[in-house]
């Protein structure tokens, strides 16, 4: 069969995580920050989204960017559920190291708006790094896309968070930087434990991580079941 697959973007993720490290691993997990899906010209038109306002979700479907192409096909990935040291099918996984490195997530619509730009989607809840290729935007309708009964193998339950607490000066520099829930949106990411999955299991880990979020580096480091944050540069 000769497929002539001809597939360009139609927008971009703006989002607050400037880099892959920290993102959260699945979509939904993170609800706080400003996220917006762009569009490029000629799909930034306000006909292209007239009804979309009656669906609370939506399904994105995304270029993994970030991840080099590979020229050799790799069966088998380790993900980070499984602690990174068990690997398992690529197809039974949703790593971004795929054939075609697409990605799809759900997200949250807040609100449709329009700027000089062109319409734009607010959304919330999306896993994805800034710049992230928008190949499509779908409704997400919960009578189809929705299967309560579903086995989800080895992601059954969702992660355990960690505590997040800061220290004195790094609280005082991001509840001064203005960005509306800047503080929540940190919980949130340290809160899963972004660290590699072989060090999870350092409970008193003395390695200082750091982050960008927005335009500062959040540094912190995980002492017990608590993720310290110990500044907040302004980058």
């Amino acid at each position: 069969m000769n497929l002539n697959l001809n597939i360009a973007p139609v927008g971009w993720i703006e989002s607050p995580f400037a880099e892959k490290f920290a993102v959260p691993r699945q979509s939904a997990l993170v609800r706080h920050g400003s996220f917006r899906i762009r569009f490029y010209p000629p799909y930034n038109v306000r006909d292209a989204f007239t009804g979309i306002e009656g669906f609370s979700h939506l399904w994105v479907l995304f270029n993994f960017s970030m991840v080099p192409e590979f020229r050799d096909f790799q069966p088998r990935v380790r993900p980070p559920r499984l602690g990174g040291n068990r690997s398992v099918g690529v197809f039974a996984s949703r790593s971004p190291f795929r054939p075609n490195r697409i990605g799809l997530s759900v997200v949250e619509l807040l609100e449709v708006s329009e700027d000089d730009q062109g319409t734009y989607l607010r959304i919330s809840g999306a896993d994805l790094v800034s710049g992230t290729p928008v190949l499509d935007v779908k409704p997400y309708i919960r009578f189809t896309d929705s299967v309560p009964e579903a086995r989800s193998g080895f992601a059954e339950e969702p992660p355990a968070n960690m505590e997040v607490v800061f220290e004195e000066a790094a609280e005082e520099t991001v509840l001064a930087s203005g960005i509306p829930e800047f503080r929540e949106l940190i919980e949130e990411v340290l809160g899963q434990d972004p660290r590699p999955a072989y060090r999870h299991e350092i409970s008193d880990d003395d390695r200082c991580y750091g982050v960008q979020l927005y335009n500062y580096n959040i540094r912190w480091r995980v002492s017990g079941n608590r993720a310290v944050v110990v500044a907040a540069d302004r980058l």
